[in-house]
């Protein structure tokens, strides 16, 4: 069996539907025994699909992942509810059947840099606390602040017309609440609209093709097999060490070469794994992590 000294990467966890990202975290600690471990980014209980958990020292390295994500959702249209899903109080109807047009139409409304405000029911802070902890208690601000995110693709990928529900596929920037997009759709459409599914089909370089039900990791063992190397996980170029660089990256010294931009951020690589990151300063490689 594998010592946890060895883990050094990235596992695909496909989260079921109905329990939280620290949910996962929290079995996958259990089952593997082990402490330094962590997800990458929180998934609506809601929503089932990609998420990347990192293990042992990759904890380290979930700020350099690529933020980009992709869903597909679910929803409803002629409804709206106070958490923008069929989870919350349904809180206005509509009879109003929209056709397939002005969907599409409305949609590409929300392609590019958009402002949203966060659903009532989420983990955004305000004023110290969650949103959802305010919004249990019976308070919720009246002030949420917008955010600016990015919409890369949104396209309608089915509609039932008969039934008024619908299928979105969202490429996007971190942060963004496709909970928000649904709601958002159905004022801009006068109709209403609550997601009641959402799949995450990406997360950065992890895709649902690859992901590992979260049932199958039962031990060290079988999480070594689903490991990811992190050289191929991260977007950043890499710099290929010598054995006598290696052990000046060891030793915290930099690394000498004229490559790569000014402020750029490096993998320093020997063997194919991964030792440290590095970001370019004139003509050296300084080191701002170190793995080995």
């Amino acid at each position: 069996m594998p010592e946890l000294k060895d883990l050094f990467g990235f596992i695909n966890v496909f989260k079921p539907r109905g329990i939280t990202s620290h949910d996962v975290v929290s079995r996958l600690r259990k089952a593997l025994k082990i402490k330094q471990i962590g997800h990458t980014g929180t998934l609506d209980p809601l929503a089932d699909g990609v998420l990347p958990v990192a293990i042992g020292k990759a904890t380290r390295l979930i700020e350099y992942l690529d933020e980009g994500k992709g869903y597909i959702a679910s929803l409803q249209f002629g409804k709206v509810s106070d958490t923008y899903d069929t989870e919350g109080n349904v809180t206005d109807f509509s009879d109003k059947k929209v056709p397939k047009e002005e969907i599409i139409n409305a949609l590409a409304k929300f392609q590019g840099e958009i402002e949203q405000i966060p659903p009532a029911y989420s983990a955004v802070h305000y004023n110290g606390k969650r949103l959802y902890e305010l919004a249990r208690e019976g308070n919720v601000p009246v002030d949420i602040p917008k955010r600016k995110v990015f919409v890369e693709k949104i396209d309608l990928v089915e509609f039932d017309e008969q039934n008024q529900t619908a299928q979105i596929e969202v490429e996007c920037s971190k942060g963004t609440y496709i909970r928000s997009i649904v709601h958002d759709l159905g004022q801009e459409l006068g109709c209403g609209a609550v997601m009641f599914g959402l799949l995450r089909t990406r997360a950065g370089k992890f895709t649902v093709d690859n992901a590992v039900k979260l049932d199958d990791i039962t031990d060290l063992t079988v999480a070594e097999k689903y490991l990811h190397n992190p050289v191929e996980v991260l977007s950043y170029k890499s710099y290929r060490l010598t054995a006598e660089e290696l052990d000046k990256v060891k030793h915290g010294q930099w690394i000498v070469t004229k490559d790569y931009d000014e402020d750029e951020i490096v993998c320093l690589v020997y063997n194919n794994k991964l030792c440290a990151i590095a970001q370019k300063s004139e003509d050296k490689l300084l080191t701002k992590k170190v793995f080995i």
